[in-house]
């Protein structure tokens, strides 16, 4: 299996992005390898420190660790939005193939300073490991909103970016370009879609040269994420959809079978629910590596 920064080099020279999904769980977990087995692309799967805690650490790396060992398939796995150096050494010690250092809340100088901390310190528990940096705060939950979360942060500029980079030596940048994690509960009847700020995106990637992260995803439009990835953006984080699609493919089945008690009766049309989501996605994302295969 090739490492993870061959696989961001190759999609940032390819112009596709790598689709980063969030699980909490060995259902959502089984729905994302199948989608990406399907289109054989890579994937990523993300787990905040939320989601480690109830499906545990060495739990997940485990998990992940099997399929990969049964067939070699690219499956990555990054610590999402991790906030202390402890969590972030535990991750990787369990090891992890990146990490997310999210001191994104934080004042520019305590960011820089305590990212750099991280970098270090994780490069030395695994030289091989990934971590990322996140500058421009765009809210914290991957939830649905009636309203735009407080306290969201100007949008980061390419010099802001270009200092972080040079100071920190993170792998990869997670800049604030419009979106923000979470939904807004007239996104999921499509009334409203983000916004990404391309331009931005394109003269971040200028600015650093580093492969960049788009977070909070969901909500987006598909040629808001196209702009996104032809500006240069590597990595597309995907969390609160799935999590939609998990609930609604649940509830299916409790429609359907209102008497039904077995788990692994009721749970495949959760995987389905999600499956979809990330087939369509991952579709999207690669869609100009797919049209190349094609030819």
């Amino acid at each position: 299996m090739k490492p993870l920064q061959q696989v961001l080099a190759e999609a940032d020279q390819q112009k596709v992005a790598v689709g980063h999904f969030n699980v909490s769980d060995s259902t959502t977990l089984k729905a994302v390898y199948l989608a990406a087995r399907e289109l054989n692309v890579p994937v990523l799967v993300g787990v905040s420190e939320g989601e480690r805690d109830f499906i545990g650490v060495h739990q997940i790396a485990a998990l992940v660790r099997s399929i990969r060992e049964q067939n070699g398939f690219p499956l990555y796995l990054n610590a999402d939005h991790t906030h202390s150096i402890e969590k972030a050494r535990e991750a990787a010690e369990a090891g992890f193939d990146s990490v997310v250092f999210d001191g994104s809340a934080w004042p520019f100088e305590e960011n820089v300073n305590k990212t750099k901390q991280a970098v270090t310190e994780m490069k030395a528990i695994q030289p091989s490991i990934l971590v990322e940096g996140e500058l421009g705060f765009i809210g914290s939950s991957s939830s649905i909103h009636d309203k735009i979360p407080e306290g969201m942060s100007p949008m980061t500029t390419p010099e802001q970016a270009s200092e972080f980079v040079l100071r920190t030596g993170v792998d990869v940048l997670a800049p604030a370009v419009g979106t923000m994690h979470g939904m807004l509960k007239s996104m999921l009847e499509g009334e409203t879609r983000k916004h990404v700020d391309a331009p931005r995106i394109a003269a971040i990637k200028r600015a650093t040269g580093k492969h960049l992260t788009l977070h909070g995803g969901s909500g987006t439009n598909d040629q808001g994420f196209l702009d996104a990835i032809e500006a240069g953006i590597t990595i597309i984080h995907i969390n609160t959809e799935l999590r939609v699609a998990w609930r609604r493919g649940l509830e299916s089945a409790l429609a359907r079978k209102p008497e039904e008690v077995v788990p692994y009766k009721l749970l495949p049309d959760v995987v389905e629910s999600v499956k979809q989501i990330v087939y369509s996605r991952l579709r999207l994302f690669n869609m100009s590596l797919k049209a190349a295969q094609a030819h």
